[in-house]
């Protein structure tokens, strides 16, 4: 399994980004609708557990494995 940091899209509160935005960000979905299809087929994993919710909010040190691939997200830099 490869390891990735791929960094996080602020949410609303500029710490969380939703599931189905970081797919699309970290390249493994290219739109929302893919997105949305792989989240719903169960084969996404957020720390260790499936999810099927696309718009889970995801924080600075969650891991979320998709494909073989795990990907840490990054807390936003500081401006």
């Amino acid at each position: 399994m490869s390891e990735s940091h791929a960094p996080a899209s602020p949410g609303d509160d500029g710490l969380t980004v939703r599931l189905d935005q970081f797919l699309q960000l970290a390249g493994v979905a290219g739109t929302g609708g893919q997105a949305k299809v792989l989240i719903q087929s169960g084969a996404v994993l957020v720390d260790g557990v499936l999810e099927t919710r696309r718009r889970r909010k995801l924080s600075p040190g969650a891991v979320v494995s998709v494909g073989g691939e795990e990907f840490e997200i990054a807390a936003p830099a500081d401006s």
